[in-house]
């Protein structure tokens, strides 16, 4: 079952064809289909050097290689600021073989995403996360502000959106539960703070895991300025309560900021459960997973 309306096909056949006709040096690598449960993007490899990232909705062509390109700048503005691995752009293809829109080549990283070696009860990969996100922080926001539409700035922009996700989700959880979160939630102020640069979608799919440790970041084409808080989504998506604690009190976060990092976690869960409920029911669950964390949270506070 398709994810999108607009979704495109994207076949190994074809990412070969566009391989030999664009990029005729990897012409004697393998090209293997990648499993995941992105929502994005259909990924190959290309040899064991190089990922091939295909947007999977159909877009205006010009739009969807601004957006490419736009990617592939935030990408290189990460590179080495961390000590965690992140991907590096190579190259961007053309459309062509049936495929409508450009596509991008960017380096492989080795690992195990979180989503299948799930590291929610580590204290040790709890404070890597607090590592990575105070490295996020600490780089120069070059005077940029958020200047977006999802997720990152105003929580009650969200508010139509809730609404939507609240009653398309009557018969998969306790939407008069919910609503009464959101209900506080929406309220929290942003407060005097800044914005920061932040990854923008810290959830199990985009961390790379191994031996219980952060062993690097993917899907970094949003890195750029927005709520300090956001990048504390990954609190509710990627850790059980002790880590959870661990991670807080490593980045010293305030009740103010630790509220609205729920408050951005609640927004996208809620979201996840009831879209992806018969496409991609790997990431329902997922959002079901981080609502029962903040419904329990909350509960006890």
């Amino acid at each position: 079952m398709q994810m999108h309306a607009n979704q495109l096909t994207v076949s190994p056949e074809t990412v070969r064809t566009l391989v030999e006709q664009q990029f005729p040096e990897w012409r004697s690598l393998p090209v293997r289909s990648v499993a995941s449960q992105g929502t994005v993007n259909a990924i190959f490899r290309i040899g064991d050097r190089f990922a091939a990232r295909f947007p999977l909705e159909s877009a205006d062509p010009d739009s969807a290689r601004r957006r490419l390109e736009s990617e592939a700048q935030a990408a290189r503005e990460l590179a080495g600021r961390t000590r965690f691995p992140t991907p590096e752009p190579v190259a961007l293809g053309e459309p062509g073989a049936g495929y409508p829109l450009a596509w991008s080549v960017q380096t492989w990283l080795p690992g195990v995403v979180a989503a299948h070696d799930d590291p929610a009860q580590s204290p040790a990969f709890a404070r890597d996360l607090g590592d990575l996100i105070g490295d996020l922080r600490a780089i120069d926001t070059q005077g940029r502000t958020f200047a977006g539409s999802g997720r990152g700035g105003d929580l009650q922009s969200h508010d139509a959106w809730m609404e939507t996700c609240f009653g398309h989700s009557e018969q998969l959880m306790d939407v008069p539960q919910l609503r009464r979160i959101w209900a506080g939630l929406r309220e929290l102020p942003r407060g005097a703070v800044e914005d920061a640069m932040s990854h923008c979608d810290l959830i199990p799919g985009n961390v790379l895991v191994s031996a219980g440790r952060l062993a690097g970041i993917l899907d970094v084409g949003d890195f750029g300025p927005a709520d300090p808080s956001l990048d504390l989504v990954s609190a509710w998506h990627l850790l059980e309560a002790g880590p959870r604690k661990v991670l807080r009190d490593h980045l010293g976060s305030d009740d103010l900021e630790w509220e609205r990092g729920k408050a951005w976690a609640f927004i996208q869960a809620m979201g996840l459960v009831w879209y992806y409920v018969r496409s991609n029911p790997a990431m329902s669950r997922m959002g079901r997973r981080t609502l029962g964390r903040i419904v329990v949270e909350t509960s006890l506070a």
